[in-house]
């Protein structure tokens, strides 16, 4: 492709997500236009597969700039943190950027953009994998980051209901594989993990899927999605203890037995973010995360599958080239 009307512009690019998709869609043929902040990591932009301009999703100016000439438009960009010193400061940055860029790509035309969400805006279903339909209100959601991501969401449907924005909505699940570079909070875990410093673990659960397959599913979007839907891009339930079980078989070490209430660690969870504070250092266990780990976080890609023709690998595989990632890049020893 060398038209300039095939010019699709990717937000998020040096991060985890955003920079599988990059890639998926440069081995398509596709012209990548990826926005990156000057103050990016570059870690993941060595051999980009494209053209790089920098910008902050956040600024409608440099939002309109980069979506110029752009015919299609992937918003992968999040302010992805767990924990801050003031939670609200997730919710603003996050509604921003997605005002941001969903404007922008108005005022450029594009002519189909994929947003993407998250599997935070949804409910756990009590004994079974949740799907699109288990839509959370802004109060539902435990913690900022879920909170930023339902109203962002809701902002997106609006304007594609009033406004007539091209959106195709992808809900990922919980991502792992190569590139991780921050790492996200199940990236943590695996180091955490691998480098035998969790012992004990909650009894929780999430759906875990290969980064890859991810970004397969943000293409495939961008094809067949129709505007307006939602599609979960997951891969397999999974058990919390069955997640560290396999990072303890591919390291060779015994795998933790100890399975920890949630109540008695609330304390240790209000002592962490009070040392975070003082500290600057991301807590490893939070009150908002003690509350999600009340719940297995299971979901359905039924409708993606159905409708996308989306597929997910073994989550064993995913987990086996997290680990080996993270031994290239020395977060394991």
């Amino acid at each position: 492709m060398s038209q300039d009307s095939d010019i699709v512009l990717v937000t998020g690019v040096s991060g985890f997500v955003g920079s599988a998709v990059a890639r998926a869609l440069a081995a398509q043929g596709r012209q990548v236009r990826g926005l990156i902040r000057s103050t990016s990591s570059r870690a993941n932009l060595a051999g980009f597969p494209g053209t790089l301009v920098e910008g902050d999703a956040r600024d409608p100016a440099a939002m309109v700039r980069a979506a110029s000439g752009a015919r299609w438009l992937f918003h992968v960009a999040a302010d992805y943190r767990i924990w801050v010193p003031d939670p609200e400061e997730i919710v603003r940055n996050n509604l921003a950027s997605t005002r941001a860029v969903m404007e922008a790509a108005l005022t450029a035309g594009v002519e189909r953009l994929v947003y993407t969400s998250s599997v935070a805006t949804l409910k756990p279903l009590p004994g079974g994998p949740a799907d699109e339909t288990r839509t959370a209100t802004p109060e539902q959601a435990v913690g900022a980051y879920k909170r930023s991501k339902v109203v962002a969401e809701r902002l997106v449907e609006q304007m594609v209901s009033e406004r007539g924005l091209p959106a195709v909505i992808v809900n990922p699940s919980t991502p792992i594989g190569p590139r991780d570079v921050r790492p996200t909070p199940t990236g943590r875990i695996i180091v955490e993990a691998a480098n035998g410093k969790m012992p004990a673990y909650l009894d929780s659960g999430l759906n875990l899927v290969h980064v890859d397959d991810v970004a397969a599913g943000h293409v495939l979007a961008l094809e067949k999605g129709r505007v307006g839907e939602r599609y979960i891009l997951g891969g397999q339930d999974v058990t919390l203890g069955a997640m560290l079980a396999a990072v303890a078989k591919e390291m060779g070490r015994r795998p933790p037995k100890i399975s920890l209430p949630r109540v008695p660690l609330f304390p240790l969870a209000y002592a962490n973010e009070a040392l975070a504070r003082i500290t600057g250092k991301d807590p490893f266990l939070t009150v908002d995360g003690l509350k999600m780990a009340k719940h297995h976080m299971f979901f359905s890609s039924a409708k993606a599958a159905a409708a996308l023709g989306y597929h997910a690998r073994p989550w064993e595989i995913a987990l086996t080239d997290a680990i080996a990632w993270f031994r290239s890049a020395g977060m394991i020893r």
